[in-house]
Parts: C-alpha cells; structure tokens; sequence
C-alpha cells in the first residue's frame, strides 16, 4: 500500500492549575496516527508499528490492524483486548491503523468523589481541568464495582465502516474490577481528529482483561492529568 506521513505541530499555550490539586501538569508531546474521521469510514489497514509507537509514548489508546480489537498502554505495556475480554501482550511488530501515544510524566493529581459514575465523572474532571481548549490525558486507577466494556472482532476487506463494525462487538460486565482508565480529552473543536471529548480504554491491574470504556461506577477513584502541549499527527494515503 502507498503511503505518506505528513507531521502536524500544534502548540498549545500552557496555563496554570486554578483548582486545588496536588503537583503540576507539564506539558507533553502527542503522538497520534491517523484521524477518528479516517477510522470512522473504514481505514483500518495497519500502518505504523508498534516498535514505532514505542518510541513516542508509554501510555494510550488504540486499535490493531484490521480493526482487530482494543489496544491500550499503560506503564509502558502495550495490550491487545480482544472479544474475549482478555488482554494480550502487543509484539513490535503488529501494526496500528489508529492510535495516541505519550510519555506519561508528572501529571497533576486529585481526588473526586467516590461512588461516581462515568458521566458524573467526566462532568467533575471538566470542572477540575482548568483549560478544556487543551487535549488531556488522563489515567484514573482505583476499583470500579460496575464496568462496562466492548471489543470489536478483525475485520476483514472490503472493510466496513466503523458504525457497521460495531454492530459485531462483543460487550462485557466486570465487577469489582480494580485497575487504570487510559484516557484522553480533546475539545470539540478537534471532533474529526479525534474524539470530542473522553475516550477510554481500561485495563486491570493483573494486566487479564479490559476493554474500550462504555459506563462504570467507580469506587475512590485517583485521577491524574497531564496537558498536552505538542501534537505530532501522521496522515496516512488509503
């Protein structure tokens, strides 16, 4: 398959915490392939390793080659959940046809209330980020009584649409699951780059099972956030 990569840096003007919280949110670099646009109508056909990814980040989320599950990261582990539930370890040589990657580094730090579920807790973080212009990441860990997952199985060309994808996912329940949210905010002016708004994958502390985030509750969540202040976008021709 031909193909190009074209780098787009955007600089994003830092500002300082006007919440209380604990340390400092330093600015990071982020490193994503291709658009949500793109994986939306179908591009799926990995292009970029996971070798590759390696080198921008230890933290994120994504896909497989051929849509081929949920790919989440987290202290520099990269996991493939398929429809099983289960997570598996990522070889540096599969590739990725959607993913975002950082360094996860010095992140501010707080407490929301307990007992919180998923809406409720986007809606606490969106009052605790002091700047929702900016893209976050975010990582919550804690226990989660209730949580909601999906895979998706590989698909195969012609490739689908993601709306029609979807309709073959595979959706599971963990209870009293204890783990990490790998996650992520952007504003809605990027809606086509990425998501608006939150996105998260989970996965649990033994590293078994997780999933792309539907709904959960979550017991005494710990929530850090890093801004991004640096974006490295590679466009890849389908």
């Amino acid at each position: 398959m031909k193909r190009f990569a074209f780098v787009v840096l955007c600089v994003l003007v830092m500002q300082s915490f006007v919440y209380p919280v604990r340390g400092e949110s330093l600015s990071a670099p982020l490193y994503q392939v291709s658009t949500i646009t793109a994986l939306k109508e179908g591009a799926y056909a990995g292009s970029v390793s996971f070798e590759d990814l390696r080198r921008h980040g230890d933290f994120g989320i994504g896909t497989l080659d051929g849509l081929d599950g949920e790919m989440v990261a987290v202290n520099g582990q990269f996991f493939q959940i398929r429809t099983d539930g289960k997570a598996y370890a990522v070889e540096d040589s599969a590739k990725s046809p959607f993913a975002l990657v950082l360094f996860f580094r010095d992140a501010a730090t707080f407490q929301v209330s307990p007992g919180l579920g998923m809406k409720a807790l986007e809606e606490a973080l969106d009052k605790r980020l002091p700047a929702l212009d900016k893209i976050w990441a975010i990582r919550v860990t804690g226990t989660f009584p209730s949580l909601t997952v999906r895979s998706v199985p590989r698909q195969h060309k012609p490739y689908p649409t993601l709306e029609k994808a979807l309709e073959s996912q595979t959706v599971l329940r963990l209870n009293n699951s204890t783990g990490t949210l790998v996650g992520f905010r952007f504003p809605r002016y990027m809606e086509g780059v990425n998501v608006a708004g939150y996105h998260f994958h989970y996965i649990d502390k033994e590293y078994q099972r997780g999933g792309h985030v539907l709904d959960f509750t979550a017991e005494a969540p710990q929530v850090e956030a890093v801004k991004v202040s640096e974006m490295e976008l590679r466009f890849l021709d389908y």
